[in-house]
C-alpha cells in the first residue's frame, strides 16, 4: 500500500517549515520533502564563502576575507520582531529550544542623504534629530495615544472611530508633519506603501504597538536575528522533526525526506490530502507579479551614521527618492557569528520599478561604501494563480523585498486559513505575554520580560 499523509510539504523555505511544524504540532501526519541538498530554497544560507563567489560566477575570495568556513551568508536575510507573530510561531512549535538569538543593535530611517535612529519612546523622540521642537511635542502626544490605544475602550479613541477614520485622519488630528508621518508609517508601522493612509487606522495602531512592545523586550531595537544566520533557523526544524534522513538521490536529483512518523524509504509514491509547496515546484500554478533586486555586499566596516552598530536595519522610505517602493538595508556581522572578526554582510533590496534595477538601489549602496565585494540578483516575485481550495494544492508567495518577516507571516496565516478553514490559533504558549504600563505605554519595571521568549544573548556564544 502507498503511504498516505495528511499533508506533504515540498521545499524547506521558512514558510514551508513553519506550516509543517504547526500542522505536525497539531497532530497532522506530515511528510516534508526537499529536492535540494541544502535548506532554504531561494532563502538559503551560503557557506563556505567560496560557494557564494561560485554561485555568482565571481572570482575569489582573496585571503583578506579570512577562512571561508567562518562565513554564512543569507541570500534573503530578514529580521524577526521580538514580539511578532513569527516568534510566536517558533515558540508554538518549540523550535526555539534549538536556537540562540541576538538583538539587532539599531533601527534606522533614511532622510536627506543620511540615516537617523528611529524614535519610538518619549526619550528617543526628545533626542532625535528627525524632528524639530514643535514636531517632537506633537509626536509625543501621538505616541502616547498610539501606545495606549485600546479598540474596546472608546475613552481612548479621542472620538476617532478606528473602523471608519483613516490613518491620515489620525495624523491630521495630531497635526503631524509629512516627514513625521513618513517615518512613523514606514519605519515604525512597517507599511511598504502609502495605501495605509486611506485605510482604517486600527491596523496602523496595532503595528505601532507591536513595534514598541518588541523594542521593550530587549532594548536597542525591536529586531532579533539568529546566531549563525537564518540557515540555523531552518536547520532547527530538521532537528525538531522526529526523523530526518540524509539526502538521497534519484534520477540525478537530490531529495531530502523529513517525516514525523519514522524512517521513509525512497523512492516510492506518496499520497496526501493536501499539498504545500514553494513556487519553484509548480511553475504552472504561479505568475510573476513583480521583480525584486537584492545586492549582497561584503564589508570590512560598519555603516556610517549608525553609531558603529554591528547589526542594523535601515529603511529608505519611497518618498525620499520619489519612488513607489521602499528600499531596505539589512546588515549583520561577526557579532552574529556569520562572518570572521571585523567583517560585515549588508543586503540592499527593493521592488524593481525601472529597466535599470542597479541604479535604483544606488542610494542604498552609497551608504555602504566602500564595498569589498557585491553580488547582484534580480528575481521574480511569484504569487499563486488561485487560492488552492479546489485542488488542495497550496502555494506560498515568494519572499518580498523587505528585511522583516511581517508579510511572510501574513502569507503563512492566509495559507493556514485556506487549508484549515479557520484562523491560525497559537494559544497554549508557555508562560504569559508581558503587559504594558497604561500610563506610559512602557513595560513595568516590576514586570520582567516573560519566560516564553526565545533565548537571546547580549553577547555571542552558543549554548
Amino acid at each position: 500500500n502507498m503511504p498516505e499523509y495528511d499533508v506533504i510539504v515540498l521545499g524547506t523555505g521558512l514558510k514551508e517549515c513553519i506550516l509543517s511544524g504547526i500542522l505536525s504540532a497539531n497532530g497532522k501526519r506530515v511528510l516534508h520533502i526537499d529536492r535540494n541538498p541544502y535548506y532554504g530554497g531561494e532563502s538559503a544560507s551560503i557557506s563556505p564563502l567560496e560557494e557564494l563567489y561560485k554561485k555568482f560566477n565571481v572570482p575569489g575570495p582573496g585571503k583578506a576575507m579570512g577562512q571561508g568556513r567562518h562565513w554564512s551568508v543569507d541570500l534573503v536575510p530578514k529580521f524577526l520582531l521580538a514580539s511578532g507573530p513569527l516568534v510566536q510561531m517558533l515558540l508554538y512549535t518549540e523550535v526555539t529550544r534549538y536556537l540562540d538569538f541576538k538583538v539587532v543593535e539599531g533601527s534606522f530611517v533614511y532622510r536627506g542623504g543620511r540615516v537617523h535612529r528611529v524614535p519610538c519612546t518619549e526619550a528617543q523622540a526628545q533626542a532625535s534629530d528627525l524632528m524639530g521642537r514643535f514636531d517632537k511635542r506633537r509626536f509625543r502626544k501621538f505616541l502616547l495615544f498610539a501606545l495606549n490605544f485600546d479598540e474596546s475602550d472608546r475613552r481612548r479613541h479621542h472620538e476617532l472611530d478606528p473602523q471608519r477614520r483613516t490613518a491620515r485622519d489620525v495624523f491630521r488630528h495630531f497635526d503631524l508633519g509629512s516627514e513625521v508621518v513618513e517615518f512613523v508609517g514606514h519605519a515604525v508601522a512597517l507599511h511598504s506603501s502609502d495605501e495605509y493612509l486611506e485605510q482604517p487606522f486600527l491596523q496602523t495602531m496595532r503595528r505601532i504597538q507591536l513595534y514598541a512592545e518588541s523594542q521593550d523586550r530587549y532594548g536597542h531595537s525591536p529586531y532579533l536575528y539568529p546566531l549563525y544566520g537564518l540557515g540555523e533557523l531552518l536547520q532547527a526544524f530538521g532537528r525538531w522533526t522526529a526523523c530526518r534522513t540524509p539526502p538521497l538521490r534519484s534520477s540525478g536529483s537530490p531529495v531530502t525526506l523529513w517525516s514525523d512518523r519514522g524512517s521513509v524509504p525512497f523512492p516510492q509514491v506518496f499520497r496526501c490530502k493536501q499539498l504545500i509547496c514553494e513556487p519553484s515546484y509548480v511553475p504552472e500554478r504561479v505568475r510573476s507579479a513583480a521583480r525584486l533586486i537584492r545586492v549582497v555586499c561584503l564589508l570590512n566596516h560598519p555603516i556610517r551614521d549608525t553609531e558603529d552598530a554591528k547589526s542594523c536595519y535601515i529603511i529608505i522610505p519611497q518618498t525620499q527618492l520619489r519612488r513607489k517602493s521602499d528600499i531596505y538595508i539589512c546588515m549583520v556581522s561577526y557579532a552574529h557569528n556569520i562572518a570572521p572578526e571585523g567583517k560585515y554582510v549588508a543586503v540592499v533590496s527593493t521592488t524593481v520599478e525601472t529597466s535599470n534595477p542597479e541604479r535604483e538601489v544606488q542610494p542604498g549602496l552609497e551608504l555602504l561604501e566602500p564595498i569589498v565585494q557585491k553580488f547582484v540578483s534580480i528575481t521574480s516575485f511569484f504569487v499563486p494563480l488561485d487560492d488552492g481550495r479546489r485542488s488542495q494544492i497550496f502555494v506560498s508567495r515568494s519572499y518580498d523585498a523587505s528585511a522583516h518577516f511581517e508579510t511572510e507571516c501574513e502569507d503563512i496565516r492566509d495559507m493556514y486559513r485556506r487549508m484549515m478553514g479557520s484562523e491560525l490559533s497559537l494559544r497554549g504558549l508557555r508562560g504569559e505575554q508581558g503587559g504594558r504600563d497604561e500610563a506610559s505605554g512602557q513595560r513595568s519595571a516590576q514586570q520582567p520580560p516573560p519566560s516564553d521568549l526565545p533565548a537571546c544573548s547580549a553577547s555571542c556564544g552558543r549554548r
